[in-house]
């Protein structure tokens, strides 16, 4: 058997770019999910548009516990340079204004649209009547009835259980083999890597936010300032 050589890879990043956020290493151990061509392993949580323009994530899982509105949508695709899956609502939004943002959605780029957990069977099959883009359903809970779910027209499901989200994937990996799924990956790389044994083909990462980011390097700066400072009194 030929043996595979492992080449390395070039790797060019700018003098601008160096504090981009990285996705855990430990998430390129998932199949991934390859989506009209694009295989993707990790999803970036967030709306934050700095943030999506600084990282380097396969995608972007662009949800938010308000009704989804276009202007959102259509931030989040002019500044993104990697694909979008966009939440188009489930709880109070559904009906025929799910079905139009996901139109909108489509339009603009996304690859995918997500609905969120209590989202009514009508809504799911009027907009996989809509879309000719993935559906795929925000999974909390081990009761969810996940067949009744794809028989409307779910594609993928994301599940997002907190700590039991390892165990829900197990569970619904033993009853649907080839059933594409996300989830989340929890607040460590051996959370990250129990949800990939238990069945994940991808795992959604939620960034440190904005002000976390900030504060850690204004710290860096006073650090700087006051070796600075020390360096100038010793050479006095």
């Amino acid at each position: 058997m030929e043996e595979r050589i492992k080449k390395k890879v070039p790797k060019i990043t700018t003098d601008l770019r160096r504090d981009y956020i990285k996705v855990p290493e430990i998430i390129r151990k998932a199949s991934g999910i390859v989506i009209n061509g694009k295989r993707i392993r990790s999803f970036i949580f967030t709306t934050d548009i700095a943030i999506i323009m600084n990282n380097n994530a396969d995608a972007i899982i662009a949800v938010y516990p308000f009704t989804p509105h276009p202007a959102v949508v259509n931030g989040i695709t002019t500044v993104a340079n990697m694909p979008v899956v966009a939440g188009v609502g489930g709880g109070l939004t559904h009906g025929p204004r799910s079905s139009n943002i996901a139109l909108f959605a489509e339009a603009h780029g996304c690859i995918s649209v997500v609905l969120n957990s209590p989202t009514p069977l009508s809504t799911i099959s009027e907009v996989n009547g809509i879309v000719d883009i993935p559906i795929i359903l925000t999974v909390v809970s081990e009761f969810t009835d996940i067949q009744e779910k794809l028989d409307a027209g779910v594609d993928i499901v994301n599940i997002s259980g907190a700590a039991n989200t390892a165990n829900i994937v197990r569970e619904v990996r033993q009853a649907f083999p080839e059933l594409p799924i996300i989830a989340t990956g929890g607040p460590t790389l051996e959370s990250i890597q129990r949800t990939i044994e238990a069945g994940a083909n991808a795992i959604t990462y939620t960034p440190p936010s904005n002000g976390e980011l900030f504060s850690k390097k204004m710290k860096k700066y006073r650090i700087e300032e006051e070796e600075k400072a020390e360096d100038s009194e010793h050479h006095a």
